[in-house]
């Protein structure tokens, strides 16, 4: 194919489309033909779901949907709590303003934390452990002491769920780490939406 056919496909595939933004596409001569050459985003092939199998993805869509806001609000409290703990000198102030971002955050997720289920509950444990790199018991334990660490524990265990569950991506959290990298990419909307159709 000659340069000047090829500046005419490449002008009329511009002026077909003059509200997309102008991109070059890659292309190769392969026997005489232009081939043009795209990347298409990664697909995710799996086995179909039998009946169970498919209920326990489609609650963990929605479970995600309602606790994941919350795991990324647990990422960036942390970072602005750390900031500040570090800068603080003493003991005491560091004690105080600990009680102060407790007392915050009770006010501010009291009422709709309350309101998760266990198994949104599990779920936020762990996506707290994947935003923030350490389990909600090491979380509890560098805010409140050991013996607040202890506590909670306590009660989390008595309604089945512990603190010091991590996150394992390439275990069982496999399917919910592929559910997340489709919140960060942005196409979890679409699935959610797909699924419950709101």
């Amino acid at each position: 194919m000659s340069a000047r056919l090829l500046s005419l496909i490449l002008c009329f595939c511009c002026l077909t489309h003059p509200a997309e933004p102008q991109q070059l596409m890659e292309f190769r001569i392969v026997a005489g033909d232009t081939i043009f050459c795209d990347r298409l985003p990664e697909a995710l092939v799996r086995g179909r779901f039998n009946g169970r199998k498919y209920r326990l993805y489609r609650k963990t869509v929605y479970n995600l949907k309602k606790v994941y806001p919350y795991a990324q609000v647990a990422k960036r409290k942390l970072a602005e709590m750390d900031a500040k703990y570090a800068s603080l000198k003493s003991e005491k102030d560091r004690k105080k303003y600990a009680k102060q971002i407790e007392k915050e955050l009770i006010s501010e997720f009291d009422a709709p934390l309350r309101k998760l289920t266990i198994s949104q509950g599990r779920m936020l444990i762990r996506l707290i452990d994947r935003e923030t790199g350490r389990t909600s018991y090491n979380l509890v334990k560098e805010f409140r002491g050991g013996f607040g660490a202890f506590f909670w524990q306590g009660v989390a265990r008595i309604f089945g769920n512990n603190l010091k569950t991590e996150y394992e991506p390439e275990g069982e959290d496999k399917i919910l780490e592929e559910l997340v990298r489709k919140c960060e990419d942005g196409t979890f909307d679409s699935l959610y939406k797909s699924m419950f159709g709101y």
